[in-house]
């Protein structure tokens, strides 16, 4: 019941947000520099991209339904 069928696009679509979360991590140095406020957003943009990371090894996992079924039991219980 837990895995009650894997999802091929949840495992590209995991694989390629890693793969966006290393990028992120790796030259988080010139994204904050471009993008951002510069020195002071550094640890900003690398937690970003390690979010990033841990949200797609959950994606390719196939985590995410679990964790949203079990969100939505608690905030609309149901009887059965």
């Amino acid at each position: 019941m837990l895995m009650e069928g894997y999802d091929i696009g949840y495992l590209f679509g995991g694989i390629a947000l890693l793969v966006a979360g290393i990028l992120i991590v790796v030259y988080h140095q010139k994204i904050a520099d471009n993008l951002a406020g510069g020195v002071n957003s550094y640890n900003k943009v690398k937690l970003f991209g390690l979010g990033a990371c841990i949200l797609g090894i959950i994606f390719i996992a196939n985590i995410h339904i679990l964790l949203l079924r079990l969100f939505m039991h608690i905030i609309m219980p149901t009887k059965f």
